[in-house]
């Protein structure tokens, strides 16, 4: 009876945290934990008992994605090419937060909410923030960047979620190119010969 009891319980944590994930992925952080609960086929109150705040539904919710976040991000500033680190980190990010509005919406707000998620975010910041320096060191990153502006790319993401479903991956790609193209180090001004 306990080991029935144990099983259960762990499948009505994995039907919520399914259940968060997806609403997370489309509406944003915004939904409300009762339609978490309806959507995962359980009660309130076995919600609250797997997950007694709303930052620790939170925080399980996005744990694939902060690991595939960091994974992204050390994988760039391993290249030994910064500037095709950088490139690959703004592709790959632009590209797979594009379905998850919750999670851009968590990462970068300016109180998030929960403390894990806060703490991932300065460290991978100031990963990335290296990785920039080396890629203006190499004269491939605009002189003038600073972390933010990555940010600041990252959020516009956000508003490619309002397409249509089956049309944002291509807008992702696409958003991703003209992005990488606007960090670019502006080529020298050709030398004049008098």
């Amino acid at each position: 009876m306990t080991q029935k009891l144990r099983s259960d319980a762990r499948d009505n944590r994995d039907r919520i945290v399914t259940a968060a994930r997806a609403l997370f992925a489309e509406s944003g952080l915004d939904v409300g934990m009762r339609e978490i609960a309806r959507k995962a086929e359980v009660g309130p109150a076995t919600l609250y008992r797997r997950f007694p705040s709303r930052q620790d539904l939170v925080a399980e919710a996005f744990t694939v994605e902060i690991r595939s976040c960091r994974e992204t991000v050390e994988d760039g500033c391993a290249d030994p090419d910064a500037w095709r680190g950088l490139t690959s980190v703004v592709t790959s990010l632009v590209t797979a937060n594009v379905h998850n509005r919750g999670f851009t919406d968590s990462f970068f707000a300016a109180d998030p909410p929960d403390q894990t998620i806060s703490e991932e975010r300065r460290d991978l910041l100031r990963q990335l923030s290296g990785l920039a320096r080396r890629a203006q060191a190499q004269g491939r990153l605009r002189p003038d960047f600073v972390v933010d502006d990555l940010v600041l790319v990252l959020l516009a993401v956000r508003g490619l979620s309002t397409l249509a479903p089956d049309a944002r991956a291509a807008a992702a790609r696409r958003f991703a190119v003209l992005a990488v193209d606007g960090l670019r180090a502006p080529a020298p001004a050709p030398a004049t010969h008098s």
